[in-house]
This record gives C-alpha cells, structure tokens and sequence, in this order.
C-alpha cells in the first residue's frame, strides 16, 4: 500500500460495479489512487473497498462523515480497521467531533488520514446566504480550515479555488484534496461550480487531485492517466 507518489485520485463515481471494474481494469496503483462514494458504499460496501486494496490500490473512502462525535469516532474506527487510505468528514459537525475522530484512529498503527470537508465544490456564495453564513466562500473555507487543523486533521477537502490560500495561510504540512478538477472544455457542464484545471491546482499548491470525467470518461483511461501524470511531473 501507499507505493505511489501520484497527486491523481480517480473518482469511481459509478452506479453500479460492471463500468467500474472495466475501468479499474485498465488503471495501474502505482499512477493513482481511488475514490468511493457514498452510492458505490452504499449498494456494495466493504467487499467493494477490500476488492480495490487487494489490486493494489490506495482508497480514499469519501462518506463525508457528520454525526454526533461518539458515532464519526466509530465510523473512523471502522474506517481504520477496513484499511482505508484516507477518509473524510464534515467539519461543520463541530471541534469535538474531529478531535473524537482522530483520537480513535490515533489508537492504531497504520491509521488512515482524516480530511475536513470544508465547502462543497457544488455551492457558492449565494448558496451559503439561507444558511445564515454571509462571508465569503473563501473566508468561511479559511475558517474551517484552520479549525479542522487545531483539532489534528491531516488536511482538508476543498475547491482549487481555495488552495493557494490555505496553503499561504496554513503551511505546507497541511494536505489539501481538490476535487473539481475539469479541463478548459470541460468548465461550468456539470454541478461543480468552483473549479480548475489540474495543472493550475497544483501549482496553487494542492496535495492531491480527485479527477474523474477526464479519465473515467476517457476513450482511453490508461492513457489518459498517463498523460495527466506526466503533465503534473514536469510542474515539481
């Protein structure tokens, strides 16, 4: 496990396993790691996620835990025993319950890294103002940012928009996953409203890339995962 250096987490955002499996199929651990969601989760569980770690991959099990902190604590604990490579939870779910969740993985010896969801890459600011919060997208991420951090997350999960930010404001010891990663052409077709290209993300600074159309789509996975890490190398 852990055996790539690759920035490129692929997003298995699929219904159902047979589309997934011909993709895994051509994708190589040693270029990414992988992402499932909560509707993969949900219909094939654990067997899904042990399946992907015995091809060798790394997996960022992305539920987006938010519950009282005695229920995220045991879902992390859960997490941790399944052998997950990093997992996530909402930091509006409050200090406590981040700081129950790390200090349940801390107990183990291989624990998989904790990520605050900051604001989904779905809202923007005027999406914020019915729920009462009237700073700007940028500030109220900063804000969640630094508290997830005091609450010892490993980093946070946040727009492109946002990384060049955060990595000024909180330091480089401090993992950013950006999802929303779209080529030019592929900006503004879909329900992800703050996003970037995966070359400027990561020269703003991101950790770690969650990519899933330009190569889930691809007429050519293998190739373009290739291609896209050959992209981001020639950046460091």
């Amino acid at each position: 496990m852990h055996k790539t250096k690759s920035t490129i987490i692929v997003a298995l955002d699929y219904a159902h396993i047979d589309p997934l499996k011909q993709l895994v199929d051509q994708l190589s651990p040693e270029l990414c790691r992988v992402k499932i969601g909560n509707i993969l989760f949900t219909r094939y569980g654990p067997s899904l996620v042990e399946r992907l770690m015995r091809q060798g991959f790394d997996v960022f099990l992305d539920l987006k835990f938010h519950d009282i902190p005695q229920t995220v604590a045991g879902a992390c604990r859960s997490a941790a025993e399944l052998g997950v490579w990093m997992v996530n939870l909402h930091i509006a779910g409050g200090a406590a319950m981040m700081s129950a969740a790390r200090e349940m993985t801390d107990s183990f010896k291989i624990r998989p890294l904790l990520m605050g969801v900051t604001v989904l890459t779905s809202l923007v600011e005027a999406d914020l103002q019915p729920l009462g919060m009237r700073a700007d997208v940028s500030d109220v991420v900063l804000n969640m940012a630094k508290l997830a951090k005091t609450q010892g997350l490993d980093g946070v999960v946040c727009s492109p928009q946002e990384v060049r930010l955060l990595r000024f404001e909180l330091g480089n010891d401090f993992l950013l996953v950006t999802p929303g990663i779209r080529s030019r052409e592929e900006q503004g077709l879909d329900d992800q409203k703050r996003t970037m290209t995966p070359e400027a993300a990561v020269a703003a600074g991101a950790n770690y890339l969650v990519v899933g159309r330009p190569i889930t789509q691809s007429a050519h996975p293998a190739q373009a995962l290739r291609s896209l890490n050959q992209a981001l190398q020639k950046l460091k």
